[in-house]
């Protein structure tokens, strides 16, 4: 790490709770556990989930309630403990209390099948649903494919022991790998973030350090993503999915047009990106990529790399947040202040980046940062994720669960206005690095995402009929990459499903990226057209990701999700970029 780890924040905790032995902690966990009592006494009494259950509107009402009560009082003391583990995933009194936290939860979860059949049976005029119809109407979907109470209940109570058992091993193993570097070792994150490095010889030895790392533990990496994607094909199939892509679908809220049409505008795509990827390969003085040079700076001879101190990126962040809309650059602001963010790279941390919901509108951001703009872009991101929970913050918890294809809008469109001002505002020494970093970031949206879309297809194909080895794992990787990256690779990242923790605590999740970054610059482009009158509209869209569907909310906006026309042209951005990059390689 070229920055030193004390210059970086650390996050304020204390603010939410001030320890597990805090009275504010053990308050909190009590209320939660009262008022989930008290959602189970009030399910039995109304007889939820029976043939002979209350169907009016004042038990609608009421139940709505309870609920918003209990995940408004939840979401905060499960981030926090989670959050604890996360940064210190040998923090066993943190991992205890998860422990604790999630066998609570659990009761919830098997109350889940009743509350499901019966808003299924309701009619949302007759309630009064009102903007809580969507619930209602996926309620429907859902009461078709659950098993009997029973069986769903011994489901969710097996869970704990099998699929989050697995996710949690993949998360504790994988924060406490290490690599040998020059004799050194280090965490595997910071390792990681070697790619960026300006100097080959450091990228390609901490590739081959990294890659030795997750062979040392592919045993056990291996039987967590056949046990967690075991346990999920398992389950769909029992509940009558038609394959184990659909649930994703419904839970990302968009139909299977959508899906194909997104992805048929990437696939024509890909050319274009093996076009930039050759002319890097030039500017590198090389015939092709190899893996450790897809984050490689483009450094023109004489030149180093722009250091951005987390400091200069705080103060580029605010200002030009400030252009577009003073309420996400004060959010932002904000977010320095008052010390949402845990930016140093270390062991026991978990790699990658995150914003949690922490309650009334603020959040926490988890990073692994490293002083260059990639990791600017990054820090905005997720800023923007903190900007959505804030837009989010007067409406109900039922109403604020956004599917992931929507939770991106707010981080792509941060990212793509603090791409654009660099662009703008830097020297044309600085520039090319900047657009080659944002074309770095665009490529893993759309080659590597698809790859790793077609990767899991093909894990859950196989999986079906038998567990998979570490080996066939890795060869079912390097298939995928080379079907997306093509020719313009010369080597690839067969361990990429060990590094990837999506894998395992969830299914599909990534073709929601893609979707998020094409939408984003969609309405990024609609800003563009229409100026400053778009921010009250565009912060209107935010706070009603979780009232609609994504194509009927993209249609209040005038966007038509089945149509290959609508994402070619949030494409066509892209590739202008592509040729801009070209062009100043050239020059």
């Amino acid at each position: 790490m070229s920055q030193a780890i004390t210059e970086l924040p650390t996050w304020d905790l204390d603010a939410l709770f001030p320890g597990f032995e805090s009275e504010k902690f053990r308050s909190t966990w009590n209320q939660v556990a009262g008022q989930l009592q008290d959602l189970q006494e009030f399910i039995e009494r109304h007889r939820i989930g029976r043939d002979d259950a209350a169907t009016d509107r004042a038990t609608f009402e009421a139940l709505l309630d309870k609920l918003n009560t209990f995940g408004d009082t939840l979401g905060p003391l499960f981030a926090y403990v989670l959050m604890r583990v996360d940064t210190d995933s040998a923090d066993a009194e943190a991992q205890a209390k998860l422990s604790e936290l999630e066998l609570l939860h659990l009761e919830f979860q098997k109350l889940r099948p009743r509350l499901q059949r019966w808003l299924a049976g309701l009619e949302a005029e007759a309630v009064g649903a009102g903007d809580y119809r969507i619930l209602i109407e996926e309620a429907k979907v859902l009461a078709q494919h659950l098993m009997s109470e029973a069986e769903e209940v011994l489901a969710a109570e097996l869970s704990l022991s099998g699929g989050r058992a697995w996710v949690k091993l993949h998360g504790n193993l994988t924060s406490q790998i290490t690599a040998v570097l020059n004799g050194e070792e280090q965490p595997i994150t910071a390792v990681r973030n070697l790619a960026m490095h300006p100097d080959e010889a450091v990228r390609k030895a901490a590739y081959e350090a990294e890659l030795k790392a997750w062979k040392a533990n592919e045993v056990a990496l291996a039987a967590a993503l056949n046990g967690y994607k075991g346990e999920v094909s398992t389950l769909n199939r029992k509940r009558g999915w038609e394959d184990d892509l659909a649930p994703a679908l419904f839970e990302n809220r968009i139909g299977r047009k959508t899906l194909e049409a997104l992805q048929q505008a990437m696939v024509e795509s890909l050319p274009h990106w093996r076009r930039y990827f050759a002319a890097k390969a030039r500017a590198l003085g090389k015939e092709r990529l190899d893996w450790w040079d897809l984050f490689a700076p483009i450094v023109r001879p004489g030149q180093t790399p722009k250091k951005w101190s987390w400091e200069e990126g705080r103060r580029f962040i605010v200002e030009h947040l400030s252009g577009f809309s003073q309420a996400a650059a004060d959010l932002a602001e904000r977010a320095y202040a008052e010390g949402w963010m845990d930016a140093p790279p270390r062991k026991g941390k978990v790699g990658g980046a995150y914003c949690t919901p922490v309650g009334q509108g603020a959040s926490r951001i988890l990073l692994n940062h490293e002083d260059s703009f990639e990791s600017i872009s990054t820090l905005a991101h997720e800023l923007g994720h903190a900007y959505h929970n804030y837009c989010l913050r007067e409406v109900p918890y039922l109403l604020r669960q956004e599917p992931m294809t929507l939770a991106e809008t707010a981080s792509i469109m941060n990212e793509t206005v603090i791409g654009e001002a660099a662009l703008r505002v830097l020297p044309p020494a600085d520039q090319l690095g900047v657009l080659e970093g944002g074309l770095q970031s665009a490529a893993q949206v759309i080659v590597d995402i698809h790859s790793r879309f077609l990767f899991e297809q093909a894990v859950f194909a196989r999986r079906r009929a038998r567990e998979l080895s570490a080996e066939e794992f890795c060869g079912l990787m390097l298939e995928a990459q080379q079907a997306t990256y093509g020719e313009a690779l010369a080597t690839y990242h067969p361990y990429m499903w060990a590094v990837k923790g999506h894998y395992y605590g969830s299914n599909f999740y990534n073709f929601p990226y893609a979707f998020g970054l094409l939408f984003g610059l969609a309405l990024y482009q609609r800003y563009r057209q229409e100026g400053p009158g778009f921010v009250a509209r565009y912060e209107e869209l935010l706070a009603s990701v979780g009232r609609y569907p994504a194509e009927q909310l993209a249609a209040r906006f005038g966007f038509d999700l089945e149509s290959v026309a609508f994402w070619r042209e949030g494409m066509a951005v892209l590739l202008a970029r592509i040729e801009r990059f070209e062009a100043l390689l050239n020059q």
